[in-house]
């Protein structure tokens, strides 16, 4: 009885072992922050240099603002992360996603959006971040 017990939670052990990873990189203060300017401190971005070497991919206008499509790509050299930011949410930050051993910058994911607004990429490049936007215009609200 105690072999299996100890197997049982070996086993627990080391199902849990990437989820602690995980928890690592969360950053919970950024994605609860309520204000952008939180959220990006948070993240530790201080200085932002505008970059047209950022491409944003999105609607003009979301019929629904629960479903909005989103591609970004980094054309800058040593992107180590994306953030994406939508600053009219109940919370701005949507998604950080980081960028290791020569990955492509390239990520596409659906958001949500409350209402209109711009969508905020900021991407770190060595010890820079920039940034680029995009108007998302929303008919129907997606989030509240």
């Amino acid at each position: 009885m105690q072999r299996r017990e100890f197997l049982l939670g070996l086993a627990t052990f080391i199902a849990l072992l990437p989820v602690k990873a995980f928890a690592a990189l969360w950053n919970k203060a950024a994605f609860q922050s309520v204000q952008l300017k939180d959220a990006s401190k948070h993240l530790n971005i201080d200085v932002e240099i505008p970059s047209a070497d950022i491409q944003i991919i999105a609607p003009d206008r979301a019929e629904n603002g629960a479903i909005v499509q989103v591609e970004v790509k980094s054309n800058l050299a040593n992107t180590e992360a994306i953030a994406i930011f939508v600053e009219k949410n109940p919370t701005p930050l949507i998604a950080n996603f980081m960028f290791s051993n020569g990955a492509q910058p390239f990520v596409v994911t659906r958001i949500k959006m409350a209402e209109t607004s711009d969508i905020k990429v900021v991407v770190k490049a060595g010890s820079q971040y920039f940034t680029n936007a995009k108007n998302v215009v929303v008919l129907e609200n997606g989030c509240g």
